[in-house]
């Protein structure tokens, strides 16, 4: 126990730049306060006491404003930044040193009692205010972008951004962007330097609709007046 409470404190270190000590950590982070609400409940759930399994989840949600079903399968050196809003359904399996964000939604597509929420394997970062949907399996070391909303499986080593949630990177391509003044730096948690897939598409339609203009050379509309109405020639 004490060796799972040291990788919990030394997981939110590393990944939490906000981190000062081990008190504040121990007294000030909710989604390390939801984690042991949890576990409590999970060995409960496995126990068989699925009532008192809930109710212990119940009281997580009620001090870390985090939902945590207690059915549900978390993995080793799992970090729940801000927190607020999480929800994590029943049947979702979380591999090692997970990330989720505020807002992030592991939810369910049927009422069918098997298998409805999603799978996330090892090194997943989640961004805030994503909803992973459905039996779906994100794949290892994968960054979902925030506010995304996935429903379908991801490959391992991808960068999933937009609704619904589109795979922009894979395994073997440099996930690298450049800032204003030229340095580059790996995609990661810079969930504001996620691509826009919409704005992609948008230039990618406009610069159809210009080339085809170009090569089917349409003269440019003229509008004359007549009886107030105008009409396109």
């Amino acid at each position: 126990m004490l060796a799972r409470l040291r990788r919990d404190i030394q997981a939110i270190f590393a990944r939490d730049p906000a981190a000062r000590s081990t008190l504040e950590i121990l007294t000030a982070y909710p989604g390390l306060h939801a984690i042991w609400f949890y576990r409590v409940a999970h060995r409960l759930w496995l126990h068989r006491m699925f009532l008192l399994g809930r109710f212990v989840s119940h009281l997580g949600r009620m001090f870390s404003g985090i939902e945590i079903h207690p059915g549900a399968v978390i993995g080793p050196g799992f970090f729940i930044d801000h927190g607020m809003g999480v929800v994590i359904g029943e049947t979702a399996e979380i591999g090692a040193n997970v990330t989720l964000y505020h807002g992030v939604t592991l939810g369910g597509t049927s009422w069918n009692r098997g298998k409805r929420h999603p799978t996330l394997e090892d090194d997943v970062v989640v961004g805030a205010g994503a909803k992973i949907l459905g039996p779906i399996t994100i794949g290892a070391r994968t960054r979902v972008g925030a506010n995304s909303v996935v429903v379908k499986n991801v490959p391992p080593d991808s960068v999933v951004v937009g609704i619904p949630g589109r795979v922009t990177h894979r395994k073997g391509v440099p996930q690298v962007v450049h800032n204003q003044n030229g340095s580059a730096y790996t995609l990661d948690l810079e969930h504001g330097a996620m691509p826009d897939m919409t704005a992609r598409a948008l230039h990618h339609l406009a610069d159809r609709i210009s080339r085809l203009e170009t090569s089917m050379a349409l003269p440019s509309p003229v509008f004359v007046e007549e009886e107030t109405w105008f009409y396109a020639i």
